[in-house]
C-alpha cells in the first residue's frame, strides 16, 4: 500500500466530505468489476460481456451505441461479447463507463438534465469525428472524456434546485467565473465535485486531473506542479470539441475560447482555419 503524504490525505479528506455533502453516487458495481477485471494482465472478455450482460438496459446500450453510424461498423454486433471483440476491451470499457453515467443521471430525470445531454451529445459526436483528425490524442479516451469533463453539472443539477442559473451562466460567462459563482453559493464547483465523481468511479488519475482543471488553462499550459498529472491534451481536445460543437450549432465563440485558444493550438500544432475545416466535417450521430 502506497504511504499517503499529508497533501494526498487532505485531498482525500475533502472528496469523501464533499461526496457526503453533495450526494456523489458511490461507483456501481458492475463498474467496479469491470475495473478490476480490466487491470489483469490479460483481461478476460467473456467474464467482461457476462457482467455487462447482467444489466439488460446496458446491454442494449451498448450494443445500439456500437452499432450506431458514429462507429461505422461493417459487420454489427449482437451480443456484448460480439462488441467487445469487434471495437477492443479498452474502447469497450470507455464506452460502459460513459453509458453507467448516463443509467445514473438519466435524461428523463427533468428538462434541465435532458438540456444537459443534449448538448453532451453534440460535443460528443464532434469529439469522435475532430479525434480522428488530429494527432496526440486518443479516440476513445478522446470520447469518454468528451462525456465525463462536466458530469460534475449532473450532481450539482440532481442536489440544487436553482442551479439552473449556473447553467445558464456558463453559456455566456467564462468558467473560471462560473466557478467562482458556484463556490460562493454551494461550497463547490462542478469541476471539483466531477474529479470526485471520476476518481471515486475508478477513473485514471490524469483523466480525474483533466476534469478538474478543465477550465484553467493557464496551470495546465504551464505545467505547475500543481495540476500534474493532468491529461493536457484532454483538457485542450476537450475546449476544441466545445467549440466545434457550438459552430456546427450555428453559434460563435464559445466563452472559454478568448483564454484558451492559444493553449489549444499550441497543444495540436493547428490554426484557426483548421478548426473550421474540423468543424464543418460531417457530423454522425446516434441512432
Amino acid at each position: 500500500m502506497l504511504e499517503q503524504t499529508p497533501d494526498t490525505a487532505a485531498q482525500e479528506y475533502d472528496i469523501d466530505r464533499m461526496a457526503r455533502e453533495i450526494g456523489i453516487p458511490p461507483c456501481p458495481a458492475i463498474l467496479s468489476r469491470f475495473s478490476v477485471e480490466m487491470r489483469q494482465q490479460e483481461p478476460d472478455t467473456r467474464k467482461l460481456a457476462a457482467l455487462i450482460g447482467t444489466d439488460i438496459a446496458l446491454s442494449a446500450a451498448l450494443l445500439k451505441l456500437v452499432n450506431s453510424p458514429l462507429f461505422g461498423l461493417r459487420t454489427k454486433a449482437t451480443t456484448a461479447h460480439q462488441a467487445l471483440s469487434i471495437i477492443g476491451l479498452r474502447a469497450g470499457a470507455n464506452l460502459v463507463t460513459g453509458l453507467i453515467l448516463r443509467q445514473a443521471f438519466p435524461p428523463g430525470a427533468g428538462t434541465l438534465m435532458q438540456r444537459f445531454w443534449d448538448k453532451s451529445g453534440s460535443v460528443a459526436a464532434a469529439a469522435l469525428v475532430t479525434a480522428r483528425r488530429l494527432s496526440g490524442i486518443d479516440l476513445d479516451e478522446a470520447h469518454a472524456y468528451a462525456l465525463f469533463r462536466d458530469c460534475g453539472m449532473l450532481v450539482m443539477i440532481k442536489k440544487f434546485g436553482d442551479y439552473a442559473r449556473i447553467v445558464d451562466k456558463l453559456e455566456h460567462t467564462p468558467g473560471t467565473q462560473a466557478m467562482t459563482l458556484e463556490e460562493m453559493n454551494y461550497r463547490y464547483s462542478h469541476a471539483r465535485v466531477g474529479y470526485a465523481l471520476a476518481r471515486g468511479w475508478l477513473l485514471p488519475e490524469p483523466f480525474c486531473r483533466a476534469i478538474l482543471y478543465h477550465h484553467d488553462f493557464d496551470k495546465v499550459a504551464s505545467g505547475s506542479r500543481e495540476v500534474e498529472p493532468a491529461n493536457r491534451e484532454l483538457v485542450a481536445f476537450g475546449l476544441l470539441t466545445e467549440q466545434i460543437a457550438a459552430f456546427r450549432s450555428g453559434g460563435g465563440l464559445c466563452p472559454d475560447w478568448v483564454s484558451g485558444e492559444q493553449f489549444v493550438l499550441e497543444t495540436f500544432g493547428i490554426t484557426p482555419e483548421e478548426i473550421i475545416t474540423l468543424a464543418q466535417e460531417p457530423e454522425q450521430e446516434a441512432d
